[in-house]
């Protein structure tokens, strides 16, 4: 629009419009179109280019019997080579380029008449035509180049920030394994050794008056070994929760969870074996590893249904405010089942119990043909 402007306004005031009649009319109407070709999309640059070269060779064709006469489209042709320079390949670039050089050329040689010097046509061609271009072709190169130090910036600073990243983990994966192979080898010694020598002591208490004598001081050395097996409890606790946080990786899907029930009692049901599920208790927030374990005691108690099950299953979450208790419940046939599976899987529950310090019970319940497994966790209420 400021091509257009500028090019219509100043051949209006200069230009030969009361003299020349349709011809003037038909040189401001073509650059005026010209100049409207520039808001078109850059693929088309080279023909605009092409539209205004015409446009300017063919003004001293239609004016020549003028004097003092003005091209129409002045400022559209700079812009016009401008565009074709910085938005074309190489290969029409350069014929655009040529088409606005000639049409420069023509322009000059036909208003100039066969006296006109070379130089100046010359120098016109490279003022009008080739600079805008080469201003264009700058301007890609320098857009492409700074482009290309952005790009390379971003990897350069994504590989840092992996390369960081991986360091931290293995840094965080170092720590966890000391800490699990030294410090919690000798927490669990401690608790062992405690638990040990308080089981060791002979039953008998202090006597009514709190003074021992005659070997009734064992109450309270097993009072400070309980007080000893609770500590290394307590830490062991606070250990695997450090250890939780130091395996914890950003860029892990993650192991399934209480979130994930509902598609494992999906998976159970469309094996033919109804489950019901019911929730007590408020949802709070438990550490990713309870989270887990208590995802596989689920599991491996519907698996077990499945082998050994005729019945529905109920299982029973309940978030207590010290503990959190899952029992899943089911009917079994009067065949004795495959001990040794049952006994693998029985196991493996009471692995992932013991490693939290809960207490896992299983059996056949007195009321009927129902087996029950019932894993607790203790919880630390601050």
């Amino acid at each position: 629009m400021v091509c257009l402007v500028c090019d219509a306004s100043l051949f209006i005031i200069r230009g030969p419009l009361g003299v020349a009649g349709w011809q003037a009319w038909a040189v401001l109407l073509a650059g005026v179109a010209a100049d409207l070709a520039l808001a078109g999309a850059a693929r088309h640059s080279g023909w605009v280019a092409l539209a205004h070269a015409i446009v300017f060779a063919s003004g001293p064709i239609l004016l020549c019997p003028c004097t003092g006469y003005v091209i129409g489209n002045n400022a559209g042709l700079l812009i016009a080579g401008y565009r074709a320079g910085a938005w074309l390949r190489t290969g029409p670039a350069v014929l655009a380029l040529a088409a606005t050089v000639i049409g420069i050329g023509s322009s000059e040689w036909i208003g100039g008449g066969r006296g006109a010097a070379p130089a100046l046509i010359l120098i016109s061609m490279g003022v009008t035509g080739l600079l805008p271009w080469l201003v264009g072709r700058y301007t890609t190169a320098r857009r492409a180049y700074i482009a290309d130090l952005e790009r390379a910036t971003e990897q350069r600073q994504r590989h840092e920030a992996d390369a960081v990243r991986r360091a931290v983990l293995e840094e965080r994966e170092t720590i966890a394994r000391d800490l699990h192979d030294v410090i919690s080898h000798h927490v669990s010694a401690i608790g062992v050794h405690a638990g040990a020598a308080r089981l060791s002591l002979p039953a008998k208490g202090l006597p009514a008056n709190n003074i021992p004598a005659d070997g009734e001081g064992d109450a309270a050395v097993r009072q400070s070994l309980g007080a000893v097996e609770s500590a290394s409890r307590s830490a062991m606790a606070d250990l695997r929760r450090l250890l939780d946080l130091l395996h914890a990786r950003d860029d892990e899907a993650g192991q399934p969870g209480l979130d994930n029930l509902d598609e494992l009692l999906g998976t159970v049901r469309e094996a033919g074996l109804p489950v019901h599920l019911t929730v007590h208790g408020d949802v709070r927030e438990i550490p990713g590893s309870l989270d887990v374990a208590l995802y596989r005691i689920a599991q491996e108690a519907l698996t077990n249904a499945l082998r050994h099950g005729t019945g529905p299953v109920e299982i029973e979450l309940d978030r207590r405010r010290t503990e959190i208790v899952l029992a899943v419940t089911n009917k079994v046939s009067a065949a004795r089942p495959d001990r040794e599976g049952a006994h693998r899987g029985l196991a493996g529950i009471r692995q992932r119990v013991t490693l939290f310090g809960g207490k896992v019970e299983y059996g056949q319940l007195p009321e009927g043909p129902r087996w029950r497994v019932r894993a607790s966790f203790p919880l630390e209420v601050a």
